[in-house]
């Protein structure tokens, strides 16, 4: 019985696991970046190292250009790679945990790159481009995590091939770079169209919203893109994510406390269980020899060592030890 609870225990774990897991889910960005590493993978047909190969995406990704390249991690240190479409990787990019071969992911996300990755007060003026590098070791693997890069000489450039113009005398255009958790961080253009990074992600030049106008980007028929809430849904939006952080804390304080219910009912079964044994070991050496009586069965004592004497016997014993001494006291004489 103690068992059987301590699974049923187990298995609300579990479940409270699940609840917690699913109260924090993937972001579409980073549900976009799993599926266009997936098609990348697609791409390699007949691979070959050093070959830039572009992935055919379905149709709801209409707008979206994704290309692949494998390298050997040490010919990224020692040389680089010039000319990645609107990347150029110096000398010196090295991979943190070391792999043999590394897969380098373009993306070019066009007039999807506002949905994917919105700005509160900016205007893209140049389409959202991304680079993400992965272990080149299975190249049928799905869902792989990014590896870690560090870039120990000059920084990787991004030179933007089609940027919008803005009005003349407002504020400069900026960079933007997303982090692989979608959190911006702006500098400023190395020149009128190129940016640096010494990180992996993805790249943008953005202006105040207030001194361009923004451009259509009609979304292709079937589209992934996250819902845009509608207006005066602001206090909607924040109360749910409170509570999915409220929801987040209470599965991981019963995911504790059912953890350390199990622990103690693990260690108390295994104590009734060895004490089980100690008992069951005591009862053998007493175990009686059982025999049938009548229809049924009892046990039976084994016989006594001392065998019982009637008296009668034990008169004829007393005269002849007496008549034993007399011979004995005779011959003596």
């Amino acid at each position: 019985m103690g068992f059987l609870i301590c699974v049923f225990l187990q298995l609300l774990l579990l479940g409270s696991s699940r609840v917690a897991a699913q109260s924090n889910p993937l972001s579409p960005a980073r549900m976009l970046d799993a599926m266009l590493q997936d098609y990348a993978y697609r791409a390699f047909v007949h691979p070959r190292t050093g070959t830039v190969f572009n992935a055919t995406l379905p149709a709801n990704l209409t707008g979206i250009a994704v290309s692949t390249l494998r390298l050997r991690s040490g010919s990224l240190r020692r040389k680089g790679y010039a000319g990645y479409f609107e990347f150029d990787i110096p000398v010196g990019v090295t991979v943190q945990s070391y792999v043999e071969r590394v897969v380098l992911v373009y993306h070019n996300l066009g007039n999807w790159s506002h949905y994917y990755y919105p700005i509160t007060g900016y205007t893209y003026i140049a389409p959202v481009l991304g680079l993400l590098v992965y272990d080149a070791a299975n190249l049928q693997a799905v869902g792989l995590q990014e590896q870690n890069i560090i870039v120990t000489g000059n920084p990787i450039s991004v030179t933007f091939s089609n940027v919008r113009a803005v009005l003349p005398g407002g504020p400069a255009p900026r960079c933007v770079y997303f982090d692989l958790n979608g959190v911006p961080q702006f500098s400023d253009l190395n020149s009128t169209n190129v940016c640096s990074t010494y990180r992996q992600g993805h790249f943008s030049i953005v202006v105040n919203s207030s001194e361009v106008p923004p451009a259509p980007a009609p979304k292709p028929s079937g589209a992934i893109a996250p819902p845009i809430p509608p207006a005066g849904s602001h206090g909607k939006k924040g109360s749910s994510k409170a509570w999915k952080i409220a929801i987040s804390t209470v599965a991981g304080a019963s995911a504790l406390g059912l953890l350390a219910s199990l622990v103690i009912c693990l260690v108390r079964h295994k104590r009734d269980k060895k004490l089980e044994v100690m008992e069951r070991n005591a009862e053998v050496g007493d175990t009686l020899r059982m025999a049938h009586v009548g229809r049924t069965q009892a046990p039976v004592a084994s016989g006594t060592r001392t065998q019982p004497m009637i008296e009668n016997d034990y008169m004829h014993l007393q005269e002849r030890n007496e008549v034993s001494r007399h011979k004995a006291s005779q011959g003596h004489q």
